[in-house]
């Protein structure tokens, strides 16, 4: 929305214009008199300027250079007060947004249906999202039957890529997953609103989707319903494949698939987005430009910021054409030619 009008954003310049009026009376006053002589009385009108030796011209050019030098400071001094006018009103917003990052650590995830593994593939999402940066403070939770705060929220990436090499699968010791203990833990780590600060709350839930939890859209959707938005990273494939080590009551491998379906309603009840993991990162920059976007609209003390637009630029040009009348290859200065 334009808004504004013509000011000057450093005014205080405009004392350099007083040299334009010195300069013009230390000319006029240093002259120095000519007494005029006899000539006067007897020589005709036409003859005076060769033998006083000072014509017309040479008087009118003197004025008309002056002029343009005048002319050309004052319009050199506007261009440094800084013209500006039609400004248009931003919200100012710091990146606020805090994010968690929710790596499912059950034994499904060590299936190779896609490569190196479920879990290698989404420990590499989580790192194309470290690299991102996108200027947020970031946590790391991970869980499968019991959730683990690994990093609290941080600015600290390096930190954050650090800790992912050391998450595996052997530090479950029973099999299962309970997403709804992980999304708790992980709501605790966000900070708490003030009258001040508002902050964008977001949840990335990295997992295959083999879970058949009760009770766990009603939990969605109450964080939700508190501002936390929950998007959701599917790593896997349709077809699955079985679990490593691990066997069913028949004595018959377990099979696992990526549930998308499940997994697309559970990011929708959370006001999020679904990615299917890929392996180039254009799934964790959707989720980023859908973060930063609901952050964008958080105004930081609800007071916009004025972003004017410059227009000194403008006074410079005219001081350009003075400037090639002045050096040009008519005389101005009453030099010979060389």
């Amino acid at each position: 929305m334009a808004d504004g009008g013509f000011h000057f954003a450093q005014p205080h310049w405009f004392w350099l214009l007083a040299v334009v009026p010195a300069v013009f009376a230390w000319l006029r006053f240093s002259r120095p008199v000519q007494r005029r002589g006899k000539e006067y009385l007897y020589a005709d009108a036409e003859l005076l300027p060769h033998l006083t030796g000072r014509t017309r011209a040479a008087g009118r050019r003197d004025i008309r250079v002056l002029t343009a030098w005048g002319l050309a400071w004052t319009l050199v001094v506007t261009a440094m007060a800084g013209p500006r006018w039609d400004a248009e009103r931003i919200p100012a917003f710091q990146p606020a947004a805090e994010l968690v990052v929710l790596l499912d650590l059950s034994a499904s995830m060590r299936i190779r249906d896609v490569r190196p593994s479920r879990l290698e593939r989404a420990k590499q999402e989580i790192q194309d999202l470290l690299r991102l940066d996108p200027g947020i403070r970031i946590g790391l939770v991970a869980f499968a039957t019991v959730a683990h705060v690994v990093a609290p929220l941080t600015e600290d990436m390096a930190a954050l890529k650090r800790l992912l090499p050391g998450l595996s699968t052997d530090l479950v010791r029973l099999p299962g997953s309970r997403v709804g203990n992980a999304l708790e833990k992980a709501a605790l780590l966000f900070s708490a609103d003030d009258d001040r600060t508002r902050v964008s709350r977001h949840l990335l839930l990295v997992t295959d989707g083999d879970f058949q939890e009760p009770g766990l859209e009603p939990r969605v959707e109450a964080l939700a319903a508190r501002g936390i938005h929950l998007h959701v990273l599917g790593v896997g494939t349709e077809g699955g494949g079985p679990v490593p080590n691990l066997t069913g009551p028949d004595g018959r491998a377990v099979f696992s698939r990526l549930d998308a379906v499940a997994l697309e309603r559970l990011a929708r009840l959370g006001d999020g987005l679904f990615e299917r993991a890929r392996y180039d990162d254009s799934d964790v920059r959707a989720v980023v430009a859908r973060i930063l976007s609901d952050a964008d609209r958080i105004e930081v003390e609800g007071r916009p910021t004025r972003i004017w637009k410059e227009r000194f630029y403008l006074f410079l040009f005219p001081v350009v054409l003075i400037g090639l009348w002045l050096f040009g290859p008519e005389d101005r200065f009453g030099r010979g030619a060389s």
